[in-house]
Parts: C-alpha cells; sequence; structure tokens
C-alpha cells in the first residue's frame, strides 16, 4: 500500500488528486491533508480517506477543524510550523499542490524524505529551481511534473536521451481573450478574465492563463526540470486544449502527447508511475474532434512570453524576482488597482529595479529566496501605487 500526503489538498489540484485516491482506497494509506482555508472541505476530505492528520494553514481556522474531525482518531492542527511537519512525514509520494510561492519550503521537507514528490507547485522551479533539483539530488528523491505540459514532456521523453532533444513546444489555450483585439483587453473586467474556455481551474490561474503569465511560468519551469536552452522552449496558441506539449528530435521526429483537457491525466500518471493504471478520464474520438489548429502568440498582446525570455537568460534569482511581481501584480488586478494589461508591466518594471541584484552565486539558498521574494512584493507594490 503506497503511503501518500497531499499538500494542498482543497484547491483543484488537490481535489482531483483526492478523487483518485478515494476511487481506489485499498491501494492508497493517507498521511496527511492540508487546506488553506476551507476548513469543512478539509475535514471532509480527511475522514473520507481516513487521513492520520488534517493540517489548516490558517491558524484561526483551528477550533472549526478540530469540531469536525470530533469523534475520529485524526488529529487536527494548523499553522506555518504544523504544515512544515505534515510535510516532513514519511510518505512515498507526496502531492506538492499548494498555490504561489508558499509551497516551496513544504515541497523541500518532502523532498527529504527522498521519495517522490509530484511536482505541481509552478512556483517552486520558477523561484528556486536550482535549489529544488539540489535537495533531490541530495536525497536520492524523485520529481515528477505534474502541470499537464510538463508532464506531457516528461512522457514524450521515456526512453530518450535529452541530448537528442531539438526543441520542446509547450501549448497554450490562449485563456479567456484569445479572440479579443489588443484595443479591448485593457477594459477586461474581472470576471471575464477569471472566466476560462475550456479548463475548470482556481480564479487566480485562470487570470494568469488569460495574460499567458502562466505559459511564461512553465517555460522557465521547462527550462529548470529539463535543462535545456532557453531557446529550444516555444509556445503556439492551441485552442483545443488537445496537445499538452510536443518534442522535437534531431531527427526532425516530433512527439506529441494528445488527451482530453482533464488534469486527473497528469495527476494519474504521476500517482501510478512507473506504471500506466486506468484512469477515469474521456477517452478522444479523434472522428469527432475533426481538426487541431494552432497558431503563434502575439508577444505583443503577451509581454509575460518575452519577459519569461529575459528571465531565462538571467538566471540566478530573477526568477523569484519575476514571481513575486506577477503575483503582487495579480493582487492589484483582481483588488481592481490595475488593469488587465498593467499587470505586465508592474512585473517588467520589477524586473527592471532588481536586475544587477539576480546572481545566486555558486548556490542558492532558501533564505535569500524568501528575502527577495519579500522585496520584490513591496516593490511591486509601490509600483502598482503609480498606476
Amino acid at each position: 500500500m503506497k503511503r501518500v500526503s497531499i499538500l494542498g489538498a482543497t484547491g483543484s489540484i488537490g481535489q482531483n488528486t483526492v478523487d483518485l485516491i478515494a476511487r481506489e482506497p485499498g491501494d492508497f494509506h493517507v498521511v496527511a491533508l492540508t487546506g488553506g482555508r476551507n476548513t469543512a472541505r478539509l475535514a471532509d476530505d480527511a475522514i473520507r480517506l481516513g487521513a492520520e492528520v488534517a493540517v489548516i494553514a490558517h491558524e484561526n481556522g483551528l477550533d472549526d477543524l478540530r469540531t469536525r474531525l470530533a469523534g475520529t482518531s485524526i488529529e487536527a492542527a494548523a499553522g506555518r510550523a504544523a504544515l512544515l511537519d505534515a510535510a516532513s512525514r514519511p510518505t512515498d509520494w507526496t502531492m506538492s499542490a499548494i498555490v504561489g510561492s508558499a509551497g516551496l519550503e513544504p515541497g523541500l521537507r518532502a523532498l527529504a524524505n527522498g521519495t517522490c514528490l509530484a511536482l505541481a507547485n509552478k512556483e517552486s522551479l520558477v523561484c528556486a529551481g536550482s535549489l529544488l533539483l539540489a535537495e533531490a539530488g541530495r536525497h536520492d528523491a524523485t520529481i515528477l511534473p505534474v502541470d499537464s505540459e510538463h508532464s506531457a514532456i516528461f512522457q514524450a521523453l521515456a526512453g530518450e536521451e535529452i541530448a537528442a532533444v531539438e526543441r520542446i513546444v509547450i501549448t497554450a489555450s490562449g485563456g479567456a481573450f484569445r479572440d479579443w483585439p489588443l484595443e479591448k483587453l485593457q477594459s477586461a473586467t474581472l470576471a471575464e478574465a477569471s472566466a476560462h474556455p475550456n479548463w475548470d481551474m482556481g480564479q487566480r490561474i485562470t487570470i494568469d492563463s488569460a495574460t499567458l503569465f502562466n505559459k511564461a511560468m512553465e517555460m522557465i519551469e521547462a527550462r529548470e526540470f529539463f535543462r535545456v536552452r532557453p531557446e529550444q522552449i516555444e509556445v503556439v496558441i492551441h485552442p483545443e486544449s488537445l496537445i499538452h506539449a510536443l518534442v522535437g528530435f534531431r531527427d526532425g521526429a516530433l512527439m506529441a502527447h494528445v488527451g482530453p483537457p482533464d488534469m486527473r491525466h497528469a495527476i494519474g500518471y504521476a500517482l501510478n508511475w512507473p506504471e500506466r493504471r486506468h484512469l477515469p478520464v474521456e477517452r478522444l474520438d479523434l472522428v469527432k474532434t475533426g481538426q487541431l489548429t494552432f497558431r503563434e502568440p502575439d508577444e505583443a498582446r503577451h509581454p509575460a512570453l518575452r519577459l519569461a525570455r529575459e528571465v531565462m537568460e538571467t538566471g540566478g534569482y530573477s526568477g523569484a524576482v519575476f514571481n513575486a511581481a506577477k503575483e503582487a501584480a495579480l493582487d492589484g488586478f483582481i483588488a481592481g488597482q490595475i488593469g488587465f494589461l498593467d499587470m505586465a508591466g508592474v512585473v517588467e518594471t520589477v524586473l527592471e529595479r532588481f536586475a544587477a541584484r539576480t546572481d545566486c552565486g555558486t548556490s542558492m539558498t532558501l533564505e535569500t529566496v524568501h528575502a527577495i521574494d519579500g522585496e520584490a512584493r513591496r516593490v511591486a507594490s509601490e509600483v502598482i501605487a503609480t498606476f
């Protein structure tokens, strides 16, 4: 029986992971579930899966969580220290699905177990890719990508040498505004940006999909995880969201991963790896699909892609600056402080201000990542106030 934990169980990735584990209860023993604020969902899932411990990140939720778990043997805890303790508990497999840079340290704690970390937290690789990979190497742990695009790349590379790779093509749905004229984007509302045409995701990732900041993050993530050169990474708009990524090899072959837009495939692949097991996802009917379309992204509409290339070239702590500024800019848009197109302007300005301070020398430290993250958010708030 595989011992598993889900960090970020109440979010969309976590809920899909819960769904898969609940379908095969005899195959898994759940060690820890953690969540942000939704104590009702966390408690229900902890009881459903028979978890050893349930941790709510915000300490003011502890009393409610304890009440909901009363009469069970499930331990209830709250706060940052409890979250890190839960991440440190020995498992065979841990899902890292906490949103944002807050997911980095719990992921590092889980890697110290020397087993398998299923990584759905983009920010860990973007902010501290070299640190995360070094920690995995130090403990002989395995990191499996759970983003649909990186899972697709990982699967296309099975049995292949990375030296044979010529290019990696990441697909993007184009988000809510893929067919909007550029001049209309500045007036886009929060509600409009929060409605994805293909995927059922949380609000923040849905808005990032509309700006293509999610794709910018995935470019940096691919550079860190697969150790390819920045110029080998491409992005294409693919409205159908059926091809998740392609890998091109030096002999001209192009390997595509094709599947329905259902995150349970990438999660299930990581959960069962190295086996392939039955998953409750749609089987594509290629005749009904009819055609697959692609178009080149317009970087005037999506400057996030250009900024990602600059970050990949700069390296060091620039990814931490990029992510912190992006998260702060997104907060500003959600709060109505800036417009839709202003988000990229905020990120670019912050990157420019940190241009001379991103070198990490021979090694990256968690303490410096945290310090850079905090300062970049402060600077981003100052920039937002000028809009």
